[in-house]
């Protein structure tokens, strides 16, 4: 295993990698679980998903079209109407997404009584602020007295 970051081109050579990465961000799965029951519009994909912004949103969707995972249909209308739906490429994601977001519902009071019962080990608060500085940083002594 490599501990340098890989070059965004060595990512597309890694097929999980190249995918999860979609779907490490915030937002890209809450906007096809959104879709997962048809069609939408923008304005009911954001009404839906509250504290998405509008930027994110049009980029998240863009995202996901790229990905061949959602498509657009501009509707001639005045003013011009845009829909936004699953592909069948979208709709096979659901069946590992719902699974997904079951283990979530199901598992999600022990994963907060976890974080509850979590201790930093001994040395997290020293070795955080030494984190804090540039590599190459000469320490300063500490004054005695």
């Amino acid at each position: 295993m490599a501990l340098h970051k890989q070059a965004p081109e060595d990512v597309a050579g890694c097929p999980v990698r190249d995918v999860i990465n979609r779907f490490g961000n915030r937002w890209s799965l809450l906007v096809v679980i959104c879709l997962k029951d048809g069609t939408k519009r923008f304005t009911a994909i954001k009404r839906d998903i509250e504290d998405i912004s509008q930027r994110m949103l049009a980029q998240t969707l863009r995202q996901l079209e790229q990905d061949g995972l959602v498509s657009r249909t501009v509707v001639p209308s005045t003013p011009p109407r845009v829909d936004y739906a699953l592909t069948d490429l979208g709709r096979s994601l659901m069946t590992p997404l719902d699974a997904l977001v079951k283990w979530a519902s199901d598992n999600h009071d022990a994963i907060l009584d976890a974080r509850a019962s979590w201790q930093a080990p001994p040395c997290a608060s020293a070795c955080n602020e030494a984190d804090d500085e540039p590599a190459g940083t000469p320490r300063q002594p500490e004054s005695v007295g």
